[in-house]
């Protein structure tokens, strides 16, 4: 990174998180931004452009639409991926697969270890990486039942 790139990024760092939040959400803006970044840093384009601040901008807001959209591909092909299987097994209820795709996929874990792996909640807990009570919301939300 060249002194006038670290001075770009320091000037306009913490705006740009403030609206990567906006434009992606809280959670993804720190992401947006570092790959934003390291494109601009990466391709020189940000030492060479008559108005940096608005290449940053856009950049971050191009990268954050990327996020996006790349989501909401693998949501789709987690659900296309759901779908294929359930209709290959005649033992499956087709409400019970609509259920099960309302779920969130850390939800779906918990109930597929818990209900089909017949794991203890803590044997789940350990498996997912997150604390047992964690595990226990996401079995008793209302979209569970």
């Amino acid at each position: 990174m060249t002194p006038v790139e670290a001075d770009l990024y320091a000037t306009y760092g913490d705006d740009l998180v403030r609206f990567a939040s906006t434009v992606a959400g809280s959670s993804d803006a720190q992401d947006v931004v570092s790959q934003a970044m390291t494109k601009l840093i990466g391709n020189g384009a940000l030492r060479d452009a008559p108005s940096p601040r608005a290449l940053m901008y856009r950049t971050v807001f191009n990268e954050a639409r990327s996020m996006q959209r790349s989501g909401l591909r693998r949501r789709w092909r987690e659900r296309a991926t759901a779908r294929s299987i359930v209709i290959h097994d005649p033992e499956v209820r087709p409400d019970v697969v609509e259920a099960v795709l309302r779920l969130s996929p850390q939800q779906r874990a918990c109930v597929w270890l818990t209900y089909w792996a017949d794991l203890s909640v803590a044997d789940t807990a350990d498996h997912l990486g997150i604390s047992e009570g964690s595990v226990k919301q996401h079995l008793d939300r209302k979209s569970v039942v």
